[in-house]
């Protein structure tokens, strides 16, 4: 059979991002399962992978992607979790488990360095797949296993969060939403930070508690001081990386955590380290998370009918385009391609 895909061919760049098809086996090894695809969710580590930033030396052509949503269109021979029919979400290291990654299970992710899910069909082991809470389509849930999933292990496995406990946000993008979302839930208050007053006003409508503009008050970390009487945020989930650590540092509380989750200001900068030292604060790289994180975040999805904010939804033929828009920053919340 054709299974249609976007590949990166030849060399690194948006322009070299190209629609074709391969050829898919129709025969399945005894614990392997055929999926239909039908949305993916775009990271910003796509982005950079598509471009050449993220693994220069990732091979090529890649189809890129690491989340995804689908279908179970046939099973194995000794495939006993999945049965024809049955809607499923590909994990992110399709060979970690559970408990902590070792190195081969960090190079068994998806859309780099083995081809992700912007195709029609892929297979996958049993065990590399996960089901899809039943309140919420394909587009919504093809969001959760890497932004979802990185937001609940930050808030839930590392945050040490309490009813009570202050988050901090930064910005308005996949991961700062969900862990918004993830931290009402377990009764702590909100503080999110954005350059757009309408995109805090939609943050506010989610459940944030405060609101900071970082456009317009540059000093931001001492609103943050502020608005915790003067203690410090408990969580601090970091995506601007080295851009905003240093404010970072100076916002959280003595023994708090910051998540380090993106560089989406920068990877690379001198910054003090005595602000970590003296306070006694733990920084804690979150890199996703396990099939069994994944599948006790839905479990708490299902069970709260949390609903995950989709921005936009592009067509197939327009990933170029919605890889574009990814990368204005322009988006609140998750931009997804679907092609059902």
């Amino acid at each position: 059979m054709l299974n249609k895909v976007w590949e990166i061919q030849g060399s690194f760049g948006l322009e070299n991002l190209k629609q074709t098809t391969r050829d898919l086996s129709e025969s399945l090894a005894p614990k392997e399962v055929l999926v239909r695809l039908t949305a993916t969710s775009l990271n910003y580590r796509d982005y950079l992978m598509v471009i050449g930033t993220y693994n220069p030396r990732q091979k090529l052509p890649l189809v890129p992607c690491s989340d995804g949503a689908g279908i179970v269109e046939a099973v194995g021979s000794e495939v006993s979790l999945w049965k024809k029919g049955d809607r499923v979400l590909p994990i992110f290291a399709q060979k970690w488990m559970d408990g902590a990654p070792n190195m081969d299970n960090l190079r068994s992710t998806l859309g780099g360095p083995h081809d992700g899910c912007l195709a029609n069909y892929g297979k996958f082991q049993e065990e590399g797949l996960v089901a899809t809470p039943s309140h919420l389509t394909d587009k919504e849930a093809a969001t959760l296993g890497c932004a979802g999933l990185t937001a609940y292990n930050a808030v839930v496995n590392f945050g040490g969060i309490e009813p009570g406990s202050d988050v901090l946000c930064l910005g308005t993008g996949g991961v700062s939403l969900f862990a918004l979302q993830f931290a009402k839930m377990m009764g702590a208050r909100v503080i999110i930070t954005s350059s757009s007053d309408e995109k805090l006003e939609r943050a506010k409508n989610l459940g944030a508690d405060e609101t900071i503009n970082y456009a317009t008050k540059s000093n931001w970390e001492r609103d943050v001081r502020k608005a915790t009487k003067m203690a410090g945020a408990d969580l601090i989930i970091e995506v601007g990386g080295a851009g905003t650590m240093q404010k970072s540092m100076m916002s959280v509380k003595p023994y708090g955590t910051i998540a380090l989750i993106g560089v989406l200001a920068g990877g690379e900068s001198s910054l003090s380290l005595y602000p970590i030292l003296m306070q006694g604060v733990k920084v804690q790289g979150v890199i996703v998370g396990s099939r069994a994180d994944f599948e006790k975040m839905n479990r708490a999805i299902e069970q709260n009918k949390m609903k995950p904010v989709v921005d936009k939804v592009f067509g197939w033929e327009e990933v170029p385009q919605a890889l574009e828009y990814l990368q204005t920053g322009k988006h609140f919340g998750k931009v997804v391609v679907s092609w059902e």
